[in-house]
This record gives C-alpha cells, structure tokens and sequence, in this order.
C-alpha cells in the first residue's frame, strides 16, 4: 500500500494524444531509459538501440503511436513538454535518414524495421504493456537492458520496481492520508473538511499553495484550449478508418440555433457532447490534452467541468478548484484498489472512473455533502461496470469518441441523482470499486485494448 493518496497531478497530467498507456507512458519510459544512460557516462558509447513492445503495446501500438513515441522518447522527449508539430518533423528526419539522434545530443544509426519490434504474441508477467529497451556498443556487446511497464494515465513502472529492487520514492507525508472511500469520509469529518478541503491539504504539504493553484489553473485551461481547438478543426483524423471530425459542424449548427434552443430543455446536452467529442477528437489527433484519467477519457472531466462554469449561475474559479481536487480524490482510489488502465481492466477503468471522478466533481461544485459526493461517484461507475476497451483498428477513435460524450452526460445524471438524495445509498463507492475489479480480472484479454474481440473485430475496416 502507498505510504501516501496519489496526487491530484497523479491523476491530471498534461501530455499529448492519442493515449496516454499507450503513446505517454512509452515516450516517458524511453525518454527515462535514455537519461540513465547519460547520467551514468554510456551515452557515448551507444551504436545501436532496440526497442521491443509486448502484449496490449504490441497489438494496438500502430494504432496508438506507440512507435512514434518510442521514437521521440529515445530523443529525449516528454509529453509534457512536446510541440505536436516538432514531433511531425523529427518523427519524419528519424525515418528518412535511418539515424537517430539519442537523447538529442548523441547520434546513432536506428533501422525502425529491425530495432522496434512488435512481439504480438507475448506478454510480460507484470502488465499487459511492457516495453524493453537495450543499447549496445560498436562491437555489439550490450551496455544496458531495462523493462519498464506503462500503467495506465502516463504512469510508468520499471521491472525493478516491481521486483522491489529499487529505491523508494521520497514521499511527503500528509495530513490527511486515506485509501478507501470510507476512510476518506470518516477523514474529513474528523478534520472538518469537505473532500476538496482535505485533498488541497494533502497537496500543500508536497507543494506551497500558490504553485498548487498554479499548477490547477494550468490544467484548467489545458483542458479549455483542447475544447477550443477541437470545435475549430475539421477534416478525417489519422490512422486510416476515415474519421471525420464532427465538433466543428455541431459546433456551428449550436451556434446557428441558440434562439430556438431557449425553448428546447436539453440543448445543454448538445453542447456537452460537443465539448466531449471536441477533446477527444483532438486525442485522436496526437493534439494536446490532460489525462483525466487517461488520453482515451479525457473528454469527460473537461466537459463537465465545462458544463459547471458556463451553466451554473456561480460558477467561479473556486468553484472549479474544488472540481479538480474532488475528482483527483475519487480517481486516486480507483487507481490504489483497482486500476485506470484500459488492458488491465477494459474501458470501464478509463470512461467509467472519468465518469465517476466528474460526477464526484460536479457535486462538489454544486456544494454537495461529502456523502453525496461519494455516492454521486458511486453511481458514475455503477453504471459502467463491465464496459469493454475494444477500438477499432486499435485506434482512439471508435468507440471512443462518443463514448465519452455518453460519459460525460452520465456524470451529469449521477451527479444530480445524489443531489435529489441525502447520500444514504444501498452500494458504498468501496463496494463499486472492488467490483470493478474483480470485473477486470475476469473480463476476457480479448476486451482489454487487444482489438481482438468486440467491434474492433465486427466492424470492417475500410
């Protein structure tokens, strides 16, 4: 168990699309690989690197860009800090020279065909995205191998880790630690807290607080510029199903009727499903987004968020504050007792804990109790148990896309369903997320971001 909650910047990390498992985490791992290498005096010595991609990387990896960022990663990049169009043209200097520059100060010979390889077939003990990376000198010798595994949200682990063999993580210890929804209730009532409360105290005592606010302001208009870039680019999304864009036109049509929708009561879902796909479109595209959890549910959070500052008479910056921290919260314990990755537990670990931290958000917003927020959570994932991760072509587009505006609204609807009660609820948030686990560990590999099963096998490609 973690000495400490995960943080909030855990859970929100900036990066770039179309998966954060998938594209984040192997760029961050390569990358990591790479500064090891240089820190310990091999860099000079490197002729050749591979770089080898196991299980659920291997089988969805083309669709993912899991290549592209090995390639970046291996030169010195993070997702964090990347420019999607830097990378365009380093991923194409890398393919048309067959030379790569290592860490971005040493350059070597790269045979993409023969140093990156896809082991379709196998999969590594740990987690179904493992990745192994060697680097050899002149005479062939090899100088260094390392195993790391991309857990889902951008987080990486390294095989030593797992083993126990590495050194601990330095953790600042918090005021308030929790790992159950129970103990996080019965912490804040014993501090006198709401959750936002108590989890902004947790992380003031990792950071000061105006690097804190600092920090939620920059994820906040992260996931604004997302929204408003993806309302204003059309065209087909890459990786050759044809995806046409559909936030710009929505986007207009909204626009054209605004007077005509005063009379129609569900025009606020219209501009929910716009601000969802608008984002994930935008993943599809390698543009930049925040995981909230993943890349492949990052629409949800940023909708609702969305939803709550142009819709609700109030709404303030405060407000969207306790948004983030509320839903960082609820997210941390899913991804402490069960898991936010989509090949360990199929989708209902990505869209369905975004739909549960937004709903946990909202309500917290909207000035619930601590118990309805908790159930509002609970209900989020309650009705996503068992959601399958199944993308066509292996891609971040089908079913992904619309699955996150279905999300967003569900969150909306559990959101106000805890509203309507006192939090008294028959099913605990712990209960909900035991049980997705145990979902995940007997869903068929086949739904697990495999593309072997589900639509990615019954809707021909074209």
């Amino acid at each position: 168990m973690r000495a400490v909650p995960h943080s909030v910047f855990d859970l929100f990390k900036i990066g770039v699309g179309p998966s954060s498992s998938h594209t984040m985490g192997p760029m961050s791992a390569a990358a990591v690989f790479v500064d090891r290498l240089a820190q310990d005096g091999l860099l000079p010595r490197v002729a050749r690197a591979t770089a080898e991609l196991f299980g659920s990387l291997a089988l969805t990896g083309k669709g993912h860009a899991s290549d592209r960022a090995v390639l970046l990663g291996l030169s010195g990049l993070r997702p964090d800090s990347l420019c999607p169009d830097a990378a365009d043209r380093i991923i194409g200097e890398v393919r048309a020279s067959r030379r790569l520059n290592l860490g971005g100060v040493h350059d070597i010979r790269f045979d993409e065909a023969r140093d990156l390889v896809f082991h379709m077939r196998e999969r590594l003990s740990f987690h179904s995205n493992g990745m192994r990376f060697a680097v050899f000198d002149a005479e062939g010798a090899e100088l260094r191998a390392g195993i790391w595994y991309s857990v889902g949200g951008g987080a990486i682990v390294s095989e030593a880790e797992v083993a126990g063999n590495a050194p601990p993580a330095m953790l600042a210890d918090v005021p308030h630690p929790f790992h159950s929804g129970a103990e996080l209730l019965a912490r804040a009532e014993a501090a006198g807290l709401d959750i936002a409360g108590l989890a902004l105290a947790n992380e003031t005592a990792r950071l000061p607080l105006d690097q804190v606010r600092a920090r939620l302001a920059a994820i906040r208009q992260t996931m604004a510029a997302c929204i408003d870039r993806g309302i204003t680019q059309s065209g087909i999304l890459p990786g050759g199903l044809k995806v046409r864009r559909r936030a710009p036109d929505i986007h207009a049509r909204l626009v054209a009727r605004q007077e005509r929708a005063l009379s129609d009561p569900l025009s606020v879902i219209d501009w929910v499903n716009l601000w969802a796909l608008a984002v994930n479109e935008e993943n599809a595209a390698g543009g930049r987004v925040v995981t909230a959890p993943t890349n492949g549910a990052a629409g949800i959070v940023p909708a609702v968020l969305r939803y709550y500052e142009r819709f609700v008479p109030g709404a303030n910056d405060e407000g969207a504050d306790r948004f983030l921290l509320t839903a960082a919260a609820i997210g941390s314990l899913f991804k402490e007792n069960a898991s936010i990755s989509g090949a360990e537990v199929g989708c209902q670990g990505e869209v369905g804990v975004a739909c549960s931290m937004a709903a946990a958000g909202l309500t917290a917003a909207l000035g619930g109790t601590n118990a309805q927020i908790e159930n509002a959570a609970e209900i989020g994932m309650e009705h996503n148990l068992g959601l399958t991760c199944d993308p066509v072509g292996g891609l971040v587009q089908v079913p992904c896309i619309e699955r996150n505006a279905v999300g967003a609204i569900k969150a909306i609807e559990a959101s106000r369903l805890a509203l309507l009660g006192d939090g008294t609820h028959r099913v605990s948030l712990d209960q909900v997320i035991e049980t997705m686990r145990r979902t995940g560990a007997d869903m068929s590999h086949k739904y697990k971001e495999t593309a072997l099963g589900g639509l990615a096998v019954n809707v021909v490609e074209c």
